[in-house]
This record gives C-alpha cells, structure tokens and sequence, in this order.
C-alpha cells in the first residue's frame, strides 16, 4: 500500500485520525505535513499529540521552528517552516543528531528541501467543502506499515 485517502467532513473525523496515527507511529518516523494555510496540519499534529498523552497547549512553532516533546516513551519533534528563509538555517537547530531518534513531524517541508531527510509518510490536507481530505503518502517502508496499519483500522 502506498497511499491512502481519508475525509474528514468534521474537525473530529481530524481527531480520529491524528489519534489512529499516534497509535501507529513507530518509534522512528519522518512525516511531512502539507497543505494551504488552515488546511489543518497544526490540527492534525494536535490531534497526535493529545493521542501521545500531551496535555498543554499544542501551538505551530510558526518563529521557534522546532516544538521538541517527549511523550509515552518517545521524542517527538515538531516542526512549522512556514517562516523558513533558506533551507540551511535549519542546521542551528542541531536536527541532524535527531532526525532518526524520535518522531519528526514537519508542516511546511517544501521550505527544507534539500535539507531535510525523506519522509516516511507524507500528508496532503485539503479543502473540500467545509471539511477537508486528507491523502497520505509512504515514502518508505515504515511509511508502508504505518498505511497498512491505518488501513486496517479505517476499515
């Protein structure tokens, strides 16, 4: 499996599946987060992160770049691009050491290309109507699993 497409009519139809995708996550994972502003990405990250036993607020780290939390066992990174100016201001984050330790999860990645691993799983937000779609992508074998195990669940 490759890709898979989800609707998400409702905000918590995106709940459900940041929740479905916590419960899969491997240990290790690069994920990328596209689409418009308000497409839902910071929404879906919530949604993962609540799963994982977050309790805080979860804001986009839109000026801070990177969002590091350490949650049921595992580290999770998350990362807003969207004020990215080049691709190599991402080496004072010190990523390189972590990128293969934890979680990544990165809104706005077209903004790293070039500096930034694959991704294991790619996630397209979009609109539609007054709800939004949402197509992930596996870019690796991990990124397979996790479909398969998402697919498994969705039925």
């Amino acid at each position: 499996m490759h890709d898979l497409d989800v609707t998400l009519p409702r905000a918590a139809d995106t709940d459900r599946l940041g929740a479905a995708l916590a419960r899969a996550l491997p240990p290790a994972a690069v994920i990328y987060l596209h689409g418009e502003l308000g497409a839902g990405k910071t929404a879906l990250v919530r949604a993962m992160l609540r799963a994982l036993g977050h309790e805080g607020a979860v804001r986009s780290p839109t000026y801070t770049l990177l969002e590091p939390y350490e949650l049921a066992g595992r580290s999770v990174q998350h990362l807003d691009l969207y004020r990215l100016s080049d691709p190599h201001e991402l080496e004072y984050l010190g990523l390189r050491d972590t990128l293969d330790q934890g979680v990544t999860l990165v809104e706005w990645p077209e903004r790293g290309e070039g500096w930034l691993p694959r991704p294991d799983l790619a996630i397209h937000l979009s609109y539609l109507g007054e709800g939004r779609a949402a197509r992930l992508v596996a870019g690796s074998e991990r990124g397979q699993a996790l479909l398969r195990a998402l697919a498994a669940e969705h039925g």
